[in-house]
């Protein structure tokens, strides 16, 4: 399959990343990438933006390079009862939110803690995607995150980073995960979670983990970049963006 869509990427702005957003525009528009999302860490995590970074992203062009961008962020999920670091009056402005457990953020907690953090943040209609949850540090109850994913239309990411740079001992656990999102019906998006521009695009290990179990296209996200912007659109987002 043929991926044109990567939206969990960083920028310099995030603090332990290497590239700006033009660089990593630029090196998506020359390698096919047809919809980038920049996804700065949210104002929790040590040194990223500060909130007002993301309820500026108007000024920015909706294209790059030729590039469809999508202004969204990676927010921290900062408690069990899944609230997270971005105010709801900056969240209703992104075009696109990813939900994450990271430990500068939250202490790993049970297995029914955790879960309890994700299955919670759900009910936050701005949060779209739920991030690298194979992390073996934040075990939790898979069957029941993906139904609840199903419910709320929320999609699951299988992040290529967890089995190259962070995150180890995650494969296992994406595996399994995948396996139930085909079997519930819920939609995954393959994320690159780029802290440098050269990886973007990039998604060898969460690609041969959907293909290898037999994904069927229309639960993959990637694969047409009409598929996010409609997506995305459903959520009341993207009003400014007619087509692409």
């Amino acid at each position: 399959m043929k991926y044109v869509i990567d939206v969990h990427t960083h920028t310099i702005v995030s603090g332990h990343a290497y590239t700006t957003l033009l660089e990593n525009a630029k090196y998506a528009s020359e390698i096919g990438i047809k919809v980038l999302g920049t996804t700065e860490h949210g104002p929790k995590m040590p040194d990223a933006p500060h909130v007002w970074h993301f309820g500026n992203y108007s000024v920015l062009p909706r294209k790059i390079y030729g590039v469809t961008m999508l202004h969204g962020c990676e927010a921290n999920i900062v408690d069990y009862n899944g609230n997270i670091d971005i105010p709801n009056m900056i969240a209703e402005k992104l075009d696109i939110m990813i939900a994450s457990l990271h430990e500068p953020c939250i202490e790993p907690g049970t297995i029914d803690e955790n879960t309890q953090a994700l299955l919670k943040v759900m009910d936050n209609s701005n949060v779209h995607i739920l991030g690298h949850i194979g992390n073996p540090l934040y075990p939790i109850h898979e069957e029941v995150v993906v139904r609840k994913a199903k419910e709320k239309n929320v999609l699951i990411e299988i992040n290529n980073s967890s089995f190259k740079t962070s995150r180890k001992g995650s494969e296992p656990n994406c595996i399994r995960i995948a396996g139930l999102c085909m079997k519930y019906g819920t939609k995954v998006i393959l994320g690159t979670d780029s802290h440098v521009c050269f990886t973007i695009g990039n998604f060898d290990k969460a690609a041969s983990i959907v293909e290898n179990i037999g994904m069927p296209e229309e639960l993959i996200m990637n694969t047409n970049e009409n598929k996010i912007i409609e997506y995305l659109k459903g959520k009341g987002k993207l009003k400014d963006l007619e087509s692409i």
